[in-house]
């Protein structure tokens, strides 16, 4: 594994973590402002687990994708060296587990220990770990001992100053890189006064770094002011939220851009990386403030897709040529891809273009049914399924192995199932035995699995245990392949 240079958290301005906020767009644009590292929003470890990371080469991005094909963390190589990837977790080797899967991909792991919302303090997490010093302790000497990436924290202050300074010098002693404080209690909201002394006494206190959160209410207004609150915390950093969430431009020495070219440079960087257009409209909306009630807050608020955001900010024709290239590029993968795999294809695999489409066949009843029995009758080994997902399209082939002979469709579907019940149709077509299709007239499958039904109500007129032991069941039953599908090469 490649080591990068360590992330360093002296001297920086950082976007905070924010939900719905913090995705890939204004992590970006952040950065192009003068961001010097950009927290992505808390993820939670039992979803990050769920997820598949897939190489994306239409958009040139990292994807983990959840099961159902949602973009739970999208990144990119821009930002690969400063973004940190927070999650929420209460379990020391869960998020252990997490912090190795995207180690490769980001240059910090940060623990979420300040967010007072449900969503995050539910199951121990978030500001609920503030109370437990004994499970943050897990949690970070976890991670610091398990990853190669630096490790922090972001928490929130304690009811007293030296109960807040006990907790951070424990935290401390586990090894993480810094720790972001947040300066208000996790009773308190934006409108409150921000702890500055609070901040000021945990710098003090400790020796690795100290960065300062909160002060986008009372200090914060422009560049200027992040060294002004910097001073009064006398951290080493300062972490934004809010201030940067209504304009990203804060972090420009040269001051802010108009609200209108940031918001189209934002817009760019949605459509260029395919951000979920319900995520562009909230972030936009969050811009535009005061501006909501105003003729295109209205339209943006209507906007039901990123190609009518787009139309809203006069930016149809961007949309309609930034998509244009990604179909071509799109295509164009698919081709070659298609070419390498002919090439590569084993010779001994038999195959077909055939699709399985379950309006041909009776309900329940299926190829695959059909090839198992016939590998019974046969006294075959039952057929072994081997499916592969390509990485471009998410779309899926089976190879299947019956009596030493591989077959397989040339035609890729949106679902291992659809993938094996494909390979099984190539594999008994070749072999010339029927596969249950309605055209095929008398199922005899179908007519054991109503003697199967008829034999199951007589014996429970007689009493008979309903439970069948699993060697008795009707044979007619479907097999699923307990094999995973492999991991396709990076």
């Amino acid at each position: 594994m490649t080591v990068n240079t360590p992330l360093c958290f002296r001297g920086k301005k950082i976007l905070a973590p924010m939900v719905r906020v913090g995705t890939l767009p204004m992590r970006l644009l952040a950065l192009d402002y003068g961001a010097d590292i950009v927290y992505c929003e808390e993820l939670i470890d039992i979803k990050m687990l769920q997820c598949k990371r897939v190489i994306n080469d239409v958009l040139e991005t990292v994807d983990f994708v959840a099961p159902n094909e949602r973009i739970v963390f999208r990144t990119c190589e821009r930002e690969r060296e400063h973004v940190v990837f927070q999650m929420g977790s209460a379990d020391a080797e869960r998020a252990l587990a997490v912090a190795k899967l995207v180690e490769s991909d980001v240059a910090g792991i940060d623990i979420n220990m300040g967010c007072p919302k449900e969503y995050s303090t539910k199951g121990g997490m978030g500001a609920a770990l503030l109370s437990d010093p004994d499970k943050i302790e897990s949690i970070l000497t976890t991670l610091v001992k398990g990853i190669c990436k630096p490790v922090t924290c972001k928490i929130r202050i304690l009811p007293s100053v030296e109960d807040t300074v006990n907790l951070v010098k424990r935290i401390e002693k586990t090894g993480i890189a810094a720790i972001a404080v947040h300066g208000r209690k996790k009773e308190e909201r934006p409108q409150h006064p921000v702890h500055c002394d609070v901040i000021k006494a945990i710098s003090e206190a400790v020796s690795i770094p100290v960065i300062a959160n909160g002060g986008s209410h009372d200090f914060i207004k422009e560049y200027a002011d992040i060294e002004t609150f910097q001073k009064a915390t006398a951290a080493s950093s300062v972490m934004i939220a809010r201030a940067a969430m209504w304009n990203p431009s804060i972090f420009r020495k040269e001051g802010f851009c108009p609200l209108k070219d940031v918001m189209q440079d934002y817009i760019k960087y949605a459509v260029r990386y395919d951000n979920h257009y319900t995520n562009t409209k909230y972030c936009l909306c969050q811009m535009l403030r005061e501006q909501l009630e105003t003729t295109q807050g209205k339209k943006l608020h209507a906007a039901q897709t990123t190609q009518e955001i787009c139309e809203v900010f006069e930016m149809g024709d961007f949309y309609e040529e930034t998509t244009a290239i990604f179909e071509a590029k799109k295509t164009s993968l698919e081709t070659k891809m298609q070419d390498e795999d002919d090439q590569m294809e084993d010779p001994d695999v038999i195959k077909m273009a055939v699709r399985f489409d379950k309006r041909e066949y009776p309900p329940q009843i299926t190829p695959k049914m059909y090839l198992l029995e016939w590998c019974r009758k046969e006294k075959h080994p039952q057929p072994v399924y081997e499916t592969v997902q390509r990485p471009l399209d998410r779309l899926f082939c089976s190879v299947v192995t019956v009596a030493e002979q591989k077959y397989r469709s040339t035609l890729w579907d949106k679902s291992k199932k659809l993938a094996e019940q494909a390979a099984a149709i190539v594999c008994l077509r070749t072999l010339g035995v029927p596969e249950g299709k309605l055209c095929e007239g008398e199922n005899h499958l179908i007519n054991k699995r109503k003697r199967g039904d008829q034999e199951h109500l007589i014996s429970r007129d007689h009493g008979e245990d309903l439970a069948e032991p699993s060697h008795k069941k009707a044979n007619f039953i479907e097999e699923t392949s307990d094999m995973d599908v492999p991991k396709m090469p990076r």
